[in-house]
């Protein structure tokens, strides 16, 4: 069981209402760590890879890792290539094919690039939402029992 949930699908808990009306908080969500293909290395003695690579599509919710190994969700809204405007300037979002970087980029929810490298897995499934302080039969919301993307 451990080693399923560590390759293949992950549950995590969206902290606080900032991704509303998409996700609540307290939303467990389910993600696929294969979607994308096996994230391989990344750590002091192997380097970053992926095993099976499929492509990262606009719209996309994913889970991402930062530097402080904190787990947050963006949805994906450029890809490597797309040409996006910032502060009344054009960018291009840097990749592998479209200007040679070592690694290909995404832009999420407007705000920023990430690396490929921090990309978890793609977030497909609301498995339910349990708020904390609330008695136990009054915590779960029912509508949102596995509630697909």
């Amino acid at each position: 069981m451990l080693a399923f949930r560590a390759l293949v699908f992950t549950i995590y808990t969206v902290p606080g209402p900032q991704l509303e009306p998409v996700f609540k908080a307290g939303d467990r969500v389910m993600v696929n760590r294969w979607a994308y293909g096996l994230r391989t290395g990344g750590g002091t003695i192997f380097s970053y890879g992926r095993l099976w690579q499929r492509p990262i599509a606009k719209g996309d919710w994913l889970a991402l890792d930062d530097s402080t190994n904190q787990v947050f969700l963006a949805r994906c809204t450029a890809l490597p290539g797309d040409t996006i405007r910032q502060e009344g300037r054009s960018y291009i979002v840097p990749g592998r094919q479209a200007t040679c970087a070592q690694h290909d980029y995404y832009q999420i929810d407007s705000l920023s690039l990430i690396c490929e490298e921090q990309i978890i897995g793609r977030v497909f499934l609301v498995v339910y939402n349990h708020t904390l302080g609330h008695p136990l039969w009054m915590s779960y919301d029912t509508s949102r029992f596995l509630s697909p993307l």
